[in-house]
């Protein structure tokens, strides 16, 4: 993949976007900030520009002045063109032609810009209709050839359902196919992978490669994954603190960084950072694999420990009626025959594509659904036949970290109360100390006290994250199940985060049940695997074994979809070792 040379400022009718001198500030109770200072780049057509740094550094903000989608209390300065049209002087009513039609956006968190209340194949045929003046046959047909074109599985069955009903992967392909309909010139793609497994985040990649190629579509992508960038972008720009630090083209900036803060960046790869885990003599490590059913270490007696686990839901084929209706459903098996152990103090991976089963497997765990057979033991004792103080007992030493922290958060709670809460309910420390114990804990996932009187819906996802983490954390369970705990996180908080989990299993005795679609971050903190599909395990065992050598085509499938950068790190990690 190449791009003509970028030259930093430079202007003129060959660019698709043009920033010059961007400055964004909100006014606070604490005074001023300044959220972007002074930044200019440029997106020619058929060019992928990529925009890295950690949260807070003005990434988001850089989007959302692009589109003219900043709150009342922004000022902001600067110019910003599209195709040589000033954007920033553009009225409410000229915005309507502009946005969605010429300039389209990939958002962040697609659950909190998804109506929960319209299907999904509607919201994506309405920009169709309104931009591309189709009818609502043909924009329905259409709706269900983009969801088809991003991955979802049966679109014309897909299209009907509401966005509770999709999980997190499916809701973010939703939302690119709604952005990607009405053709537009620019998309400006703010981390569109995130929640998206390996083999998914593959596809997603190669069609907005596609789409840049064919059509000449001009491409602003955040993301803090390196690996995703030098992949996919001719050029990088690297921001720190509302400023860029350093830009240029992609394998340059990748290969020969010059700023100590790119090196940084570089550095904090979970790919790069194989040495987190403890020493391997220490470990339970599980000698060969099996298929489907996983052995228990010698002598070890499990902490929580899953026998023949399945799991199933009901659906209906006509989504709305069923609510309303004695209409017909046909159950969906979730999980099917599940077994597996964990022991005292060891961290397991579970990897597999979305709706693999991974977050069902979760969420049986932890008593949020019921098993349709098989049993989940804790210390011996059926969890769903738990009541009373011994229920109470096993929500303190079993906790999870949830993949949306906008969605686990109470959006009416402050940061403080929300981790307070549970410290209170179960009388972890007295009310007097319980304004230390918050703080303690905030310093621990690196967020500042000054965060502590903020709601939800006043952090970026990065921070909402933490705050779910320090939550979990201040019950000092002795089983930890961590869902994409860091997939909303930039590199470098990804390290602190994985670090301090690694400092809890050392000093605790933590035992960890990691969840993850990026197997960099597996490879680097877990001692086994299990590999999911389609509500099986697939293949199980030692975790540099079964990614280094997988027995199961499914397997070897998700290593290949790993992005180039990674997997060299992974390999060059694992020989460093062995």
């Amino acid at each position: 993949m190449s791009a003509p040379p970028f030259e930093a400022g430079r202007t003129g009718p060959s660019a698709l976007l043009s920033v010059e001198d961007l400055s964004v500030s909100f006014a606070t109770a604490r005074g001023r900030v300044e959220a972007v200072r002074g930044i200019s780049f440029e997106v020619r057509p058929g060019e992928i520009v990529g925009i890295v740094g950690e949260s807070g550094s003005g990434k988001s903000v850089t989007c959302r002045a692009i589109l003219g989608l900043l709150p009342g209390i922004a000022q902001f300065s600067g110019s910003i063109r599209l195709e040589g049209r000033e954007l920033t002087r553009l009225s409410d009513e000229d915005w309507c032609s502009v946005r969605g039609a010429r300039i389209a956006m990939i958002f962040q968190n697609p659950s909190s810009h998804l109506d929960p209340l319209r299907r999904i194949g509607w919201q994506v045929a309405a920009p169709l209709r309104r931009h591309a003046g189709l009818s609502r046959g043909e924009a329905l047909a259409k709706a269900t050839d983009l969801l088809r074109s991003v991955g979802i599985r049966e679109p014309e069955r897909a299209r009907e359902a509401y966005p509770h009903q999709y999980s997190g992967g499916m809701k973010q392909r939703a939302m690119i196919a709604a952005a990607i309909g009405p053709a537009p010139r620019l998309l400006v793609a703010d981390e569109p992978t995130t929640a998206l497994d390996v083999t998914v985040q593959a596809r997603i990649l190669d069609l907005l490669r596609d789409l840049n190629r064919r059509d000449g579509l001009g491409i602003v992508l955040v993301s803090h994954d390196l690996g995703v960038v030098a992949e996919t972008c001719h050029r990088v720009i690297v921001m720190r603190h509302g400023a860029v630090v350093e830009q240029g083209p992609t394998q340059d900036l990748i290969h020969r960084p010059t700023h100590a803060y790119t090196k940084l960046l570089l550095d904090s790869q979970p790919a790069r950072r194989i040495g987190l885990v403890t020493d391997p003599s220490s470990l339970h490590h599980i000698s060969g694999r099996c298929m489907g059913k996983d052995r228990e270490p010698a002598g070890a007696k499990p902490i929580i420990a899953v026998r023949d686990l399945s799991v199933s839901f009901a659906t209906a084929r006509a989504p709305l009626l069923s609510r309303l209706t004695s209409a017909r459903t046909s159950p969906v098996r979730a999980l099917d025959q599940v077994s597996f152990a964990l022991t005292q103090g060891e961290t397991v991976g579970i990897v597999g594509e979305s709706g693999s089963g991974k977050s069902t497997l979760a969420r049986t765990i932890v008593n949020l659904n019921r098993p349709s057979s098989g049993e989940v033991l804790f210390e011996g004792a059926p969890v769903h036949d738990l009541r009373g103080a011994d229920l109470l007992r096993y929500r303190r030493s079993v906790q999870m970290i949830f993949q949306n922290p906008y969605e686990s958060l109470n959006p009416r709670l402050t940061v403080e109360e929300a981790i307070a809460e549970p410290l209170i309910r179960h009388r972890i420390v007295s009310r007097e100390e319980v304004a230390a114990t918050v703080a303690a804990f905030l310093s621990r996932v690196e967020l500042p006290r000054t965060l502590a009187g903020r709601r939800p819906a006043q952090l970026s996802g990065g921070q909402c994250q933490r705050v779910g983490i320090a939550r979990a954390l201040a019950m000092n369970p002795r089983l930890l199940i961590a869902d994409e705990i860091t997939s909303a996180l930039d590199v470098t908080t990804q390290a602190q985060v994985l670090d301090l989990l690694q400092r809890l299993r050392s000093e605790q005795g933590l035992t960890l049940l990691y969840i993850s679609h990026d197997l960099a971050i597996v490879n680097a903190v877990c001692e086994r695997v299990l590999v999911f599909h389609a509500g099986r395990i697939v293949e199980t065992g030692r975790a540099r074994s079964v990614l280094t050598d997988p027995a199961s085509a499914y397997t070897r499938q998700l290593i290949q979809a790993i992005p180039p950068l990674h997997r060299e790190a992974m390999d060059r990690s694992m020989s460093k070792v062995e």
